[in-house]
């Protein structure tokens, strides 16, 4: 597993230099700028950022400092915080893609990204990232649902030619799929009006597995990431250092309520299934 990089203790003050639309539900938004002088996202294929947004009307003072506003403005005006992954990272021109599931006008870092104009500038916090393909494993598995997509994706492009992989991705429906630089084929699952990850349980239960170690990333919504860890974890007795997995968000919580919860959930699902699971 790759080394979470240091956090730099004082957001990036980046500037939005294009967006796109890549789907009915995915806003592409470039950003770069002098402000992200010092930023790098080049270790993990999971990086991740956290885009800082004012809170009830404030106007912060600059330069910016959390330890300050925490200190003198109220609770409710603290800014607040969405994490999303780094799709792609340019160094060389100093640019950071990320890329925006959105659902019309429903919270808050999506309509955000369809309204944003090149120019403005964002706050942002970062990266984290914990995860990359490892080389020395016979086989490779990825599966998520769309907000698992950028890692995805990413990972795929990391991966070198040849390399045995199995990846698979849940979107609502053919409109939402993306061309990919990899020479995997990814097997792209149609929800439909069926559950949040449903079809990628049903597909992960019938792949036959390979001989050999595997790798594994499998992120998304909660409730299936669970039901995927005990596959994974107890019954395909896959060793915890060979999985990443988690879920990135939880259907009826923003990621305010999640982000608060998440620790304990994580920490009674392990309990639960590591009983039943191999030794590490």
């Amino acid at each position: 597993m790759a080394e979470r990089p240091a956090r730099r203790p004082k957001p990036y003050a980046a500037q939005v230099v294009r967006t796109e639309r890549l789907t009915p539900h995915m806003q592409r938004v470039v950003l770069g700028g002098d402000g992200l002088a010092g930023f790098a996202a080049d270790t993990c294929t999971d990086h991740y950022v956290k885009l800082l947004f004012p809170s009830g009307g404030a106007t912060y003072p600059e330069p910016f400092d959390m330890e300050r506003i925490r200190a003198e403005f109220p609770r409710e005006q603290w800014p607040v915080t969405r994490t999303y992954t780094v799709r792609h990272w340019d160094g060389e021109h100093r640019e950071l893609t990320l890329d925006f599931v959105i659902h019309g006008d429903e919270g808050l870092a999506g309509p955000w990204a369809m309204r944003v104009q090149p120019g403005e500038t964002v706050l942002l916090m970062g990266p984290g990232g914990a995860y990359a393909p490892d080389p020395g494993a016979d086989w490779h598995l990825l599966a998520g649902d769309e907000s698992a997509l950028p890692a995805i994706a990413r990972a795929l492009e990391a991966l070198p030619a040849g390399a045995k992989t199995f990846a698979f991705v849940e979107v609502s429906g053919p409109e939402e799929e993306q061309k990919v630089d990899s020479d995997v084929e990814i097997v792209w699952l149609h929800r439909g009006d069926r559950p949040v990850g449903e079809t990628l349980v049903e597909a992960l239960r019938a792949l036959e597995f390979p001989e050999g170690r595997v790798h594994a990333f499998v992120h998304g919504e909660a409730a299936f990431v669970k039901e995927l860890r005990a596959l994974l974890r107890v019954e395909r007795q896959i060793p915890r250092e060979d999985l990443s997995i988690s879920g990135y968000w939880r259907l009826g919580h923003n990621e305010d309520g999640w982000q608060a919860s998440k620790r304990e959930w994580n920490a009674r699902i392990e309990a639960e299934q590591e009983g039943a699971a191999p030794a590490a």
